[in-house]
């Protein structure tokens, strides 16, 4: 049985609970940070610690803990669940108080939970050599999609839609350019130029995507960052997603139709290697 932590407390996760007046629980007043954990130690947590207190800010919603104790509790979780490959998902809330659309008094303590999820193939994922396949769907979310809410309905919507659809995932698409995938940030690659839709308002700042593109660079591959159209995606030579929990993963169809070859593509696999050799090297 999993060990959870709770407001303080290192529990078995059948005894963690939070109360029903809990603002994560009534108005999804919550923001999230999920933290990957290779050979046993955490990727990128510095850009998560860093995420999460932005989410935060933008929402004026106190911090529960500092980062170097949010550190701490990553790595005690890890030691009692003895995890060396999966996740670490962790959740604020503006904490419990009386079910009101205004926020509650300054002084209500924020919920803070943690809990690991060990997943055996993080890295070496099946998807990886099949690739993925994608539909597209109207984007429908909130404006903030910078802020990492808990507000995931929709995206669970559209990977449910794709799944009806015979698909692995979708992409989300606003004024005709693709915005994100479900739980992913969208790529495509034509001619060698990596193509990613610019940060704003309308996607999320993905940490596994800040670093991606810092890689691709560093190796000379030329980057642009603003939108693309589905039409574009589907005479693209290569397309891929990157998130936290996928790392950086192939697409090799869109809507039925192939990608390039419809198979995994050479840059696309080199882009993957650069990062968990990176990854690993800065792992804590």
């Amino acid at each position: 049985m999993r060990t959870v932590y709770v407001n303080g407390e290192y529990l078995p996760e059948d005894q963690a609970k939070v109360s029903v007046f809990d603002r994560g629980f009534l108005f999804a007043d919550a923001v999230y940070e999920v933290t990957s954990v290779l050979d046993g130690k955490l990727i990128s947590f510095p850009g998560h610690a860093a995420r999460l207190q932005r989410s935060l800010t933008e929402l004026e919603m106190a911090s529960p803990v500092s980062d170097a104790e949010l550190l701490e509790i990553h790595r005690e979780l890890i030691t009692r669940n003895d995890l060396t490959e999966g996740l670490i998902y962790l959740q604020v809330t503006r904490g419990a108080a009386d079910r009101d659309f205004l926020y509650p008094a300054p002084e209500t303590v924020p919920t803070l939970v943690l809990f690991t999820q060990a997943k055996p193939a993080l890295e070496h994922s099946p998807m990886v050599q099949t690739g993925m396949k994608i539909v597209t769907i109207p984007d429908r979310r909130w404006g903030r999609r910078d802020i990492k809410t808990t507000q995931l309905l929709y995206p669970s919507m559209g990977k449910m839609e794709a799944r009806a659809r015979g698909a692995d995932d979708a992409w989300m698409v606003e004024d005709g350019a693709v915005t994100e995938g479900t739980s992913n940030n969208a790529y495509i690659i034509k001619d060698g130029v990596i193509v990613t839709r610019h940060l704003g308002e309308e996607i999320l700042h993905g940490i596994t995507r800040k670093a991606v593109l810092a890689f691709a660079r560093e190796a000379q591959m030329k980057v642009e960052e603003r939108p693309f159209t589905v039409e574009e995606a589907l005479s693209a030579d290569e397309a891929f997603i990157t998130s936290a929990s996928s790392f950086v993963t192939p697409v090799v169809s869109i809507d039925g139709a192939d990608i390039g070859t419809g198979r995994p593509g050479k840059v696309v696999a080199r882009l993957r290697e650069i990062y968990l050799d990176e990854m690993r090297k800065a792992g804590i």
